[in-house]
């Protein structure tokens, strides 16, 4: 009968699963069994939490980029020679020209094209916002009422105080300028510009006074730290683009491929604009995280691996301890097959279950993952997250499929094929020798 029992039988695992729980005293490893499943426990842990922050930080960076800003933004920069009288005499003059003229127009033509869900000019400037002795150096962005509720994390950000509707009344604000400014909804402040008027002693910085009427989070530190938001028309008038725009705003469908979009823009657009994605503002740090990611993902499965080793130890001091049981079973008509798939399941199996008990905790730890931050922030007496230094406001995590599939995968590949070089060494045992001082 020997060699006719079908593979990974019932008596098979019934063998196996007596070995695995066996005590020392009965020649087993109980010990390291449970170092094993507790090794590879921890290791799918910490692999599925550091995917799912890897992703989250991925997912968390690009919305709060495209969601508070243009995905594509049009400039035009060019020579134009006007001609100047002075005096008697008209002189031609070339001068170079970075605002566009004919924005509205320009903005119309490219939502016409297929995916661009808006366009809209704006005026863009920098200048220094006070109160008191409070200052902020910001970005301030000229911008229409209906065109800013177009902003999604501006329409609906993380946190907000006022309302956007009172936006024709005065200025939004980025939280962080808020608070650098220490002011809310209802307080005035200075906004100072270095375009000002060109006067006989020089040029003149402009100075105005704007009702602060909407306050908002997006959620990216570097957003809400310098972005002012003004009504279009005031804008204009503040930065002196009487009838002009600098640049203009679009957003695509799908912001992830928004390089399809660029050849026809260009197509509605003249020679001298130029375009540029949030991609290309953004491209070191995403090439950044692609490296970062992949690098991060090889020392995890190093650390897979050296948790699956564990296995191998205790399955080569298994069979050490149960060669006088091999002998036996040898001599009882079992083949090399049958001893091979014992100790096979005796490590696959550990393996296995420490697979499933680390995906279970790693879910856990990603769906709870705000509760545990605020308990380690709670205990070490807060402080513990700075978003002035990391960018944002909390520690995202996001849960995805492949993710998980891939340390599912990964852990049980390395812990069965580990396994099969001890069950071999127990298959090959002869039994003469295991029996010969028993």
């Amino acid at each position: 009968m020997a060699g006719k029992t079908a593979p990974f039988s019932r008596f098979e695992w019934m063998i196996a699963w007596r070995y695995i729980r066996a005590k020392r005293a009965e020649g087993g490893v109980s010990i390291m069994t449970w170092i094993s499943l507790i090794g590879v426990t921890l290791a799918v842990f910490a692999l599925i939490a550091v995917l799912a922050v890897r992703s989250g930080f991925r997912a968390d960076f690009v919305d709060t980029i495209v969601g508070a800003n243009a995905h594509l933004t049009v400039r035009q920069n060019f020579m134009e020679t006007v001609t100047v009288t002075q005096g008697d005499q008209s002189v031609d003059v070339t001068r170079r020209v970075d605002t566009i003229a004919n924005g509205d127009e320009l903005a119309a033509q490219l939502r016409a094209i297929d995916g661009v869900t808006r366009a809209a000019p704006i005026i863009r400037g920098e200048g220094l916002a006070t109160v008191g002795a409070q200052s902020s150096f910001v970005q301030v962005y000229g911008i229409t009422p209906d065109d800013l509720r177009d902003i999604p994390l501006v329409l609906t950000p993380q946190q907000s105080s006022g309302s956007i509707d009172d936006f024709a009344n005065g200025v939004a604000l980025g939280s962080g300028v808020a608070n650098n400014l220490g002011v809310s909804v209802g307080d005035r402040i200075n906004l100072l510009s270095a375009e000002g008027v060109n006067t006989a002693a020089g040029r003149s910085p402009r100075r105005n006074t704007f009702d602060v009427v909407y306050i908002f989070q997006t959620g990216r530190y570097i957003t809400d730290i310098s972005r002012v938001y003004l009504p279009l028309a005031q804008a204009q008038t503040f930065y002196s683009r009487d009838g002009v725009h600098d640049e203009i705003e679009i957003y695509v469908a799908d912001p992830d491929r928004v390089e399809d979009w660029i050849s026809p823009l260009y197509r509605a657009l003249g020679p001298e604009a130029f375009l540029y994605s949030w991609k290309d503002n953004e491209g070191a740090y995403l090439r950044a995280l692609t490296v970062e990611d992949n690098v991060m993902f090889v020392i995890m499965a190093i650390l897979v691996l050296i948790a699956s080793m564990n296995i191998i130890s205790g399955l080569i001091m298994l069979v050490k301890n149960k060669g006088c049981d091999i002998g036996i079973l040898r001599t009882m008509g079992l083949t090399e097959g049958s001893i091979l798939r014992i100790f096979f399941i005796c490590g696959a199996g550990l393996g296995t279950v420490g697979t499933i008990l680390g995906v279970v905790l790693g879910c856990l730890f990603v769906v709870y993952i705000d509760q545990i931050f605020a308990l380690v922030n709670y205990v070490a007496g807060g402080g513990v997250w700075d978003p002035s230094i990391r960018g944002i406001y909390t520690i995202p995590a996001k849960l995805e499929l492949d993710d998980v599939l891939k340390a599912v995968v990964l852990s049980l590949s390395l812990s069965w094929i580990v396994t099969i070089f001890p069950a071999r060494r127990a298959a090959r045992m002869n039994p003469v020798e295991a029996l010969r001082y028993e």
